[in-house]
């Protein structure tokens, strides 16, 4: 008569269960399923963890679409003095043409000298 295989070995017969054996089998069906709930408690707070990666990526994008809209905004100003100034100078360098002209007229900048200086006593 063959023996009895206590590792499921060669024998004819199979092992015959004992209370260690379901003992073992109770302690990995725990260990799995602490493995599982860990497993379930990692994903959890994968998703959390992209949740807040998301959201911050959401006002990333609303603060760059805010950006721009304050760029465009600044650029036009910008824009409008450029012309303002480009006015401007183009007044100034009436208003100094004149001004040479008129001293040349009124002899030079001596008279203009005495001019200015007596404007500025009274």
């Amino acid at each position: 008569m063959p023996k009895k295989s206590r590792g499921g070995g060669e024998g004819k017969y199979r092992r015959v269960s004992t209370y260690e054996d379901e003992y073992d089998n109770y302690n990995d069906d725990d260990d799995i399923m602490d493995a599982v709930r860990s497993q379930q408690q990692m994903l959890q707070e994968q998703d959390e963890s992209l949740d807040i990666l998301g959201a911050g990526a959401a006002r990333l994008g609303q603060i760059s679409l805010e950006i721009s809209s304050e760029l465009k905004t600044q650029n036009k100003m910008l824009d409008g003095m450029g012309d303002e100034l480009d006015n401007a100078e183009l007044n100034l360098a009436v208003v100094t043409k004149k001004t040479q002209e008129l001293i040349k007229k009124s002899g030079g900048c001596g008279y203009f000298s005495a001019i200015v200086g007596l404007s500025l006593i009274v």
